[in-house]
This record gives structure tokens, C-alpha cells and sequence, in this order.
């Protein structure tokens, strides 16, 4: 069966290297006109620590969810319309990421802290909807999936979108109390899909 997704994909890595690179756009060098030692710059980096955090979440954020795209256009041999429009919401949300970051990075450090994490985590809370109604279309008509694939394959594929959204609306839920500890769970998820992306693979019964 030939693949028809290509396209597909060769646009979908282009929008996410594209994403992940305008997140280094928040990352700013003093002025030199300001700086007159070591000790200063010292200080204006410390200052920066929220730039810095934001910028890792999102850059290895945005890197696990091109790893995740990748498998799961593995499995995905055919398109229609619905599973275009699908993929175009992720890549949506995706280059939106960068927009969220700039809030975290500005205002983690202060008594907005509970907003700027509840708009962070909201919108993995969407990006992670945008996954499982893509990977519900695809397997809803298996004639667009990989031949060889299994039922079972299909239902751990989709078990293991399931599993991550409960954590992400807990972590949105709490954000508005416990902004640190929302953002501490957003970190364990980054390490949650690191590993449950290699499952996602061709899988025989």
C-alpha cells in the first residue's frame, strides 16, 4: 500500500521547526550599555530564571510532540479531509505555544503566576484533544491506517493518548491555586510522553 501522508508530514516538520525556533525570540542579551561587570551580568542572568525555565518546557515540549507526530504518522498510510483538518488543529496549537511561554516567562515569578500557568497548561490541555481526534479519525477507518497494523496495536495507541489527559486538566484545574505545582506536573508529563512515545510503534498479534 502506498503511503499518502507524505506531504503531510514534510509540512507538518517544517510548522514544528518552525515553532520551536521561535521560542528562542523571548531569549534577550542585556544591553551592553547597562552591563559594567561580571557581577552585573551575574545578577541580570539570575533575573532571567523564568525565561529560561519557560524556554526548556516548551523547546522539549514541542520536541516530544514532533517525536509523537512522527509515530504517529507511521501508523497513518492514507488522508481524507477530517484527518487534514485534524493535523492542521495540532500545528495550530503547536506555533501557538510559543505565545503562552512568553506569558510564563514574564510573569511565573509574581502574583500572576496562576494565570500565566492556566493559559500554559490549557493549551497542552488542547494540543493533547487535538492528538486523540486525530489518531479517533484514523483508527475509526482502519482502511487509512498501516496495512499491517493490529487491533490491539490500535487500541494501545489509543489508550496512551487517553492516559495523559486527565493529568493535563488536573494540572489546568489546580493552576489557579497551586501555579508551582501545575507547572512541576507539566514536567513530569514532559517525561510521561518521552517514554510513552516509544510505544507507539508497529506492533504484530
Amino acid at each position: 500500500m502506498e503511503k499518502e501522508t507524505v506531504r503531510i508530514e514534510n509540512f507538518s516538520d517544517a510548522v514544528f521547526a518552525i515553532a520551536i525556533t521561535l521560542l528562542v525570540l523571548d531569549l534577550h542579551a542585556p544591553s551592553a550599555a547597562t552591563i559594567k561587570n561580571g557581577t552585573e551580568l551575574l545578577s541580570f542572568l539570575k533575573g532571567e530564571w523564568t525565561t529560561y525555565l519557560a524556554f526548556t518546557l516548551s523547546f522539549f515540549s514541542i520536541f516530544i510532540m514532533w517525536v509523537n507526530h512522527h509515530k504517529i504518522f507511521k501508523q497513518i498510510y492514507s488522508r481524507n479531509t477530517a484527518i487534514m483538518f485534524a493535523n492542521g488543529l495540532i500545528l495550530f496549537l503547536v506555533t501557538a505555544v510559543s505565545y503562552p511561554t512568553a506569558l510564563l516567562a514574564r510573569f511565573f515569578d509574581g502574583e500572576a503566576s496562576n494565570i500565566a500557568v492556566a493559559i500554559y497548561t490549557g493549551i497542552f490541555v488542547l494540543i493533547n484533544v487535538s492528538y486523540n481526534l486525530l489518531w479517533f479519525i484514523a483508527s475509526h477507518n482502519k482502511k487509512l491506517l498501516r496495512p499491517e497494523i493490529t487491533n490491539s496495536a490500535i487500541i494501545k495507541i489509543r489508550n496512551n493518548y487517553l492516559y495523559g489527559l486527565p493529568t493535563y486538566l488536573i494540572a489546568f484545574g489546580i493552576s489557579f491555586q497551586y501555579p508551582t505545582i501545575a507547572l512541576a506536573i507539566s514536567m513530569l508529563l514532559l517525561v510521561f510522553w518521552a517514554v510513552s512515545s516509544g510505544k507507539i510503534k508497529m506492533i504484530h498479534e
